[in-house]
């Protein structure tokens, strides 16, 4: 784990204040895996280490949101993957960056479709969805709360 962000790729001044840990993951079948047990062991340090409240729904569904997307990004693209998971602001936020600059798009709902609604979830659990193209491929952020709102409400997107 990191205490400071490497400098944006846009340029601007890094947060020293983010607390994070990345890998490079190499495109293969246990991709969504490792990127399962790295956010999983990230948020146990951040609970052990910094004292920062964690909800266990927070924890699986961050492990849900990294897994979806590391899996995308290993369909989509050749070569390495970049995950980053960080703490800025109260949220965790997972950075998925891959060689592909096709921006992903969320398929229409349909019951009778069987798989392809990972996107679909990222953007049911999450408080944003950003997809960003980079001078190489693109990257994906994917906020999530840490903990749950103190009426027992989950943390995802509000209704309209």
């Amino acid at each position: 784990m990191t205490e400071a962000d490497p400098a944006p790729a846009d340029g601007a001044a890094p947060d020293r204040s983010a607390i994070q840990t990345n890998a490079a993951l190499v495109g293969d079948g246990e991709d969504s895996a490792r990127a399962r047990h790295l956010a999983a062991d990230f948020l146990t340090r951040v609970r052990a280490e910094h004292g920062i409240p964690v909800s266990q729904r927070a924890m699986d569904l961050t492990q849900l949101v990294v897994s979806e997307l590391v899996t995308n990004s290993g369909k989509d693209a050749p070569g390495r993957v970049l995950l980053d998971v960080r703490l800025t602001g109260g949220a965790m936020q997972a950075v998925v960056w891959d060689s592909d600059p096709v921006l992903p798009v969320a398929r229409a709902a349909d019951a009778g479709r069987v798989g392809q609604h990972g996107l679909e979830i990222v953007m049911a659990v999450c408080q944003g969805f950003e997809a960003q193209r980079e001078p190489v491929g693109k990257r994906i952020t994917a906020p999530l709360a840490l903990a749950d709102d103190p009426d027992g409400a989950i943390g995802g997107r509000r209704p309209l």
